[in-house]
C-alpha cells in the first residue's frame, strides 16, 4: 500500500487503540486461566490477532461481541503448529507457554520475525527440562515439555519479552523457579507482566529485577480485564499535536505502567504544552527546541522521537540505539535513511546515540521497510513538509494500529 500525506495541520480528538502489549499478555493469561475470562476494549491489530489464533490452537475457545472478548481457557493443544505472524512478543511469550505441554509444538512466523534471533531462549528452556530444536537460532523453533522449573540465568540486555514469557509460564510448572537476570532492559514491560499476572491471581516476586522468585504449582484465575489504551500507538499522533496543531487522545491512562508513557516527558522537554486528565491527554504545538532523551527502556518510541526532533530547533540527542537492531527493521539505520530522504540530518556515528538536527522537511518518496512505527513516524513528519511525502508500505501500520490512517484523516483540518 502506498499513501501520500500532504503538509497541513491537525486538530480534534480520537480514541487510542488497545495496547497490544497488554492485549497479548491478557490473551495468554486467559488461555492459562482454565475458565471464562472477559477482556474488554480489545480492538484488533495483526499482532493481537496472531495471539488469539495461538491461544485457540493451544486449547482456548474465543468469542466476541464488538470489542468485548470471552475466552474460555485451558492449556490443551489442538494443533502442534503455531504461527505468531510477525510478533516478537508472541514468539517469546508463547514459546515458554508451549513448553509446558508434553507434546512437541513448533512455533513459526512470517516476514521480518524470521530474521530476528531467538537463540537466547534455547539454553534457559533446556535447563528447565525442555527439549528445544531451532533453525540455527531462528524460527521455526520446536519445544517439548513439560517445563519443570529450577534455577536459570537469562541475559536481559536484548529484550525483556522472553523474560515475560518465562514469568507467565513458570507459575504453572511443578517446581519453584529462581530466575537470575543480568542487565535487564525495558523494566516497565516486566512490571506490566507482573501486574497483569497478579490481576489473574499469580504472584511473582523479585529482588531489584536481578532475581525473580516464581512459586510453582500456581493457578491463573479467570477474571474480567480491561485492556487500556496504547501509549505506543498514540505516541506518533501526540507528536503530531506538538508539531502540526493540537490533539486530544482519549483512553490513555496517565499512570500506566507502559514504557511508552515516557513520550509525555519527551514532549515536555521539547517545549510542547501538555494537559492530562484521568483518561485523556491533550497536546498543543508551539515553538519547539532540541531535547535530550534516553529511550533505552522504551525503544519503540524512537521513530516518534525522530519525528519530534525533526521539528525542533537545534540538534536533539537520543540514546539507547543499541536496542534497535532487531526490530521489524534495523530501526536506527532505517530512521537515518528515511529522515535523511526527508532532508533531516541523523547522525549515528556515536555508539548508542542518535543525533537529529531539526529543519525543513522536504518532499520525498520513502519506504516503511515494513516497519509499522516507521510508517507512522514518516506520516507525522510529512505534516511539516514543504509539500507532501509518499510512503510506500504504509499498510505496515496494521501490525499495531490498523486505524491509524483513518484517525489521521479525521484529525486533518
Amino acid at each position: 500500500m502506498k499513501t501520500t500525506i500532504h503538509k497541513g495541520r491537525i486538530a480534534g480528538s480520537i480514541t487510542a487503540p488497545a495496547s497490544k502489549s497488554y492485549a497479548q499478555r491478557a490473551v495468554a493469561a486467559a488461555l492459562l486461566a482454565g475458565g471464562e475470562t472477559t477482556l474488554t476494549h480489545l480492538d484488533l491489530c495483526n499482532d493481537t490477532r496472531a495471539a488469539l489464533d495461538v491461544a485457540r490452537r493451544l486449547g482456548a475457545s474465543v468469542s466476541h461481541e464488538g470489542t468485548t472478548y470471552t475466552i474460555r481457557g485451558g492449556l490443551n493443544p489442538v494443533s502442534t503448529k503455531l504461527n505468531i505472524g510477525e510478533s516478537g512478543l508472541a514468539t517469546r511469550l508463547f514459546t515458554p507457554i508451549a513448553s509446558l505441554c508434553h507434546m512437541p509444538i513448533t512455533i513459526n512466523g512470517e516476514g521480518s520475525i524470521l530474521r530476528r534471533p531467538i537463540e537466547m531462549m534455547e539454553e534457559p528452556l533446556q535447563a528447565l527440562g525442555v527439549e528445544v530444536i531451532s533453525n540455527g537460532g531462528y524460527l521455526p523453533i520446536s519445544v517439548k515439555g513439560p517445563m519443570r522449573g529450577g534455577e536459570i540465568h537469562v541475559d536481559g540486555s536484548l529484550s525483556s519479552q522472553f523474560i515475560t514469557g518465562l514469568l507467565m509460564a513458570l507459575p504453572l510448572s511443578p517446581n519453584d523457579t529462581v530466575l537470575h537476570v543480568e542487565n535487564l532492559k525495558s523494566r516497565p514491560y516486566v512490571d506490566m507482566t507482573i501486574d497483569l499476572a497478579a490481576r489473574f491471581g499469580v504472584a511473582i516476586e523479585h529482588n531489584n529485577y536481578e532475581q525473580f522468585y516464581i512459586a510453582g504449582g500456581q493457578h491463573y484465575t479467570p477474571c474480567t480485564y480491561n485492556i487500556e489504551g496504547d501509549w505506543s500507538g498514540a505516541s506518533c499522533l501526540l507528536v503530531a499535536g506538538a508539531t502540526a496543531g493540537s490533539i486530544t487522545i482519549r483512553n490513555l491512562n496517565h499512570i500506566s505502567l507502559q514504557a511508552d508513557l515516557a513520550i509525555i516527558e519527551a514532549l515536555a522537554r521539547a517545549g510542547a504544552e501538555i494537559i492530562t486528565t484521568n483518561s485523556s491527554v491533550t497536546v498543543h504545538g508551539g515553538p519547539l527546541h532540541a531535547f535530550e532523551f534516553d529511550a533505552t527502556d522504551c525503544p519503540d518510541l524512537f521513530p516518534a522521537l525522530a519525528a519530534l526532533a525533526a521539528s525542533c530547533e537545534g540538534t536533539s540527542v537520543l540514546t539507547g540505539t543499541q536496542r534497535l537492531t532487531y526490530k521489524e527493521s534495523n530501526r536506527a539505520e532505517t530512521i537515518a535513511e528515511v529522515f535523511g530522504r526527508l532532508g533531516i540530518g541523523v547522525d549515528l556515528s556515536e555508539k548508542n546515540t542518535m543525533r537529529i538536527t531539526g529543519g525543513p522537511v522536504s518532499s520525498a518518496v520513502v519506504d516503511s521497510h515494513n516497519d509499522h512505527r516507521i510508517a507512522m513516524a514518516a506520516a507525522v513528519a510529512a505534516l511539516s513538509s514543504d509539500d507532501s511525502v509518499v510512503i510506500e508500505g504504509a499498510n505496515a501500520a496494521d501490525k499495531s494500529y490498523p486505524n491509524f490512517w483513518n484517525d489521521l484523516d479525521t484529525l486533518r483540518s
